[in-house]
C-alpha cells in the first residue's frame, strides 16, 4: 500500500456539478453528489455514489485490477439494448485508508460511456420554480425498447367503468 503524496498526489473533491452516466441512449447514472478524483497526471475520473447508479444494467465480472494507492478493484459490465460492454465500470469496495472517500462509489470509462454534467436547476424540478422541464418529461417516456427511464407517473384522467360511473 502507498499514500499519496507529492511524487504522486491524488486529490478527491465533491463535484461542483450534477454528473450523468449515458450508454446506449439512456441515462444510467444521475447524481447531484458525484465525486472527482485526479490522480497524478491522469484526467479525472467521476466517482459515482452507487445509489444514483441503475445497477440493474450492471453484471459482476471476475476481473479485477489493483492500485497501489486505492486497493483492489472490482468491475461490472454493462447491458443495454442488445450492446454489451464488458468491464466499463470499477468500484474499489474495500480502498486503502487514504482514499475512504471513494468507499461504495462507481466510475465509468470516459471512452465507453457518455459522461457530462448538466445544470441541477434543468433536470430537478424541485429546484426550479414553476416544475417540471424538459429533460424530465424525456426521462418518462419511452425509451425506445416499451420501458421508460423512470417510473411512470400517475394518470391525470379516471377510466369509466362498464356502467358510465368513473374508477
Amino acid at each position: 500500500m502507498k499514500i499519496p503524496g507529492p511524487d504522486h498526489p491524488i486529490h478527491i473533491r465533491a463535484a461542483d456539478r450534477r454528473w450523468r452516466a449515458r450508454f446506449e441512449g439512456h441515462v444510467i447514472a444521475d447524481s447531484a453528489g458525484a465525486l472527482v478524483l485526479k490522480e497524478s497526471t491522469y484526467p479525472e475520473v467521476i466517482y459515482f455514489p452507487r445509489d444514483d447508479v441503475s445497477m440493474e444494467y450492471l453484471s459482476r465480472t471476475t476481473h479485477s485490477t489493483h492500485c497501489p494507492y486505492k486497493g483492489d478493484a472490482s468491475y461490472y459490465s454493462l447491458l443495454m439494448d442488445g450492446r454489451l460492454e464488458e468491464n466499463a465500470v470499477w468500484t474499489y469496495e474495500q480502498p486503502y485508508p487514504a482514499m475512504q472517500a471513494i468507499d461504495g462509489y462507481l466510475a465509468f470509462y470516459a471512452d465507453r460511456v457518455e459522461l457530462y454534467e448538466v445544470d441541477d436547476a434543468a433536470v430537478n424540478p424541485r429546484h426550479v420554480p414553476g416544475g417540471e422541464t424538459v429533460d424530465e418529461v424525456v426521462q418518462h417516456t419511452d425509451a425506445g425498447d416499451g420501458h421508460a427511464q423512470r417510473e411512470h407517473w400517475r394518470p391525470t384522467e379516471r377510466t369509466p367503468d362498464v356502467e358510465g360511473g368513473v374508477r
